[in-house]
């Protein structure tokens, strides 16, 4: 088989004598080049008479309207929004477009800036088709702690259902790396169930005492009162001090069904879209590591709860006998979510607001990406 290129040479080199030539020589010429190439007679007479410049065809359809500019700053923008879907990234583009022009990040020409907005999330979807993150899964180190579990009512994903935010699900990241000998680091994750809104923490051992402090620190950095916390069966949870705590203050304390990682859905997939697409899957034991840890999870708190919308399920919808669709509400960022609620007071919505106009998506971001790589390129 000939190639194109050769194919295309050929006829470069021949067209010009088959122009030329009468009608029998012009057959003999055809005949030659159908033993080389083994084309069709009608379509070698069509290559010799118009040559390929003759086959270029206009390219059907209208023409390209988001382009250039337009998706230059689409990517800039997902990429500042840590590469969401089209589906959270839509209803939050106008207010991170006003907050790059806040900050003075992005000036937008006045027609780029109103092709952008005016981009449906298919076109989103189009233009955004470039890398996938891998999806990795990291080592379970959860130990059932039994000694309390009696005592501790147990609670499914699908009990919950409370409107006011305060009702928490905890769990904890390994950064063991391969291994799960001696002592290394966790991330301590708490997800409100009504607003979304996420805070990480770092701990430098799974003992029930560490794990304990980091969930009173979590309490005070929460903008509501915590009402409710809900774990899995792990010792470092269900323990007495965690438990007594609960009592004390009024919070209740459930946890989930053994093996049942749907039950704690919300937590679960905070652990891979928040902890483990920003500090991944690497071991890290060393003080340095977990200040770099803190340090990250400091500036990661602001970028995820002010920056990140998030969608909420709000029913399923049947279509057939054994076939559903999902339906959520319109995408928001934990803020807003939080910021709708009449159980927080009108001083803390104040404060949050003011930090939040103070905050810098792309500087959080960049400092975020330089403590990640300076935690990459410790010593191990």
């Amino acid at each position: 088989m000939m190639s194109q290129s050769s194919k295309r040479e050929l006829v470069e080199a021949i067209q010009p004598r088959y122009l030329k030539a009468p009608r029998k020589e012009k057959s003999k010429i055809i005949d030659e080049f159908i033993a080389i190439t083994g084309d069709h007679r009608k379509q070698v007479i069509r290559l010799m008479r118009k040559g390929y410049a003759g086959r270029e065809k206009k390219r059907s359809g209208r023409k390209k309207k988001y382009q250039g500019e337009v998706v230059q700053a689409l990517v800039q923008i997902w990429e500042i929004c840590g590469r969401i879907c089209s589906k959270r990234l839509k209803p939050f583009l106008p207010e991170m477009v006003a907050v790059l022009d806040r900050h003075k990040e992005m000036e937008l020409k006045a027609e780029v800036k109103a092709l952008l907005l005016s981009m449906s999330r298919a076109t989103m979807d189009r233009c955004l088709q470039k890398e996938h993150f891998e999806k990795r899964r990291g080592i379970s180190t959860t130990k059932p702690g039994t000694l309390l579990r009696k005592s501790i009512a147990v609670k499914t994903f699908s009990d919950w259902n409370e409107d006011k935010p305060g009702f928490m699900e905890i769990d904890l990241v390994a950064h063991c790396g391969s291994s799960v000998e001696g002592q290394f680091c966790y991330t301590l994750t708490a997800v409100d169930i009504s607003t979304g809104w996420t805070e990480c923490l770092a701990v430098k051992n799974r003992t029930q005492e560490a794990v304990f402090t980091q969930i009173i620190q979590m309490r005070e950095r929460l903008p509501f009162p915590l009402l409710g916390l809900d774990s899995d069966n792990g010792g470092e949870f269900i323990n007495d001090i965690l438990y007594r705590y609960c009592l004390k203050e009024e919070i209740s304390f459930t946890r989930s069904r053994p093996y049942r990682k749907n039950d704690q859905a919300h937590v679960e997939q905070k652990n891979w879209s928040v902890v483990r697409r920003t500090v991944g899957y690497d071991r890290y034991e060393t003080p340095e590591q977990l200040s770099l840890l803190q340090s990250i999870y400091t500036d990661l708190r602001l970028y995820v709860n002010f920056f990140q919308p998030v969608l909420k399920l709000v029913g399923r919808k049947q279509l057939e006998e054994r076939k559903f669709i999902k339906l959520y509400d319109v995408a928001a960022t934990p803020l807003q979510r939080a910021l709708q609620s009449q159980e927080m007071s009108v001083h803390t919505k104040a404060r949050l607001i003011n930090t939040y106009l103070r905050c810098n998506p792309v500087a959080l971001k960049n400092k975020i990406d330089d403590n990640v790589a300076s935690l990459w390129h410790l010593p191990r």
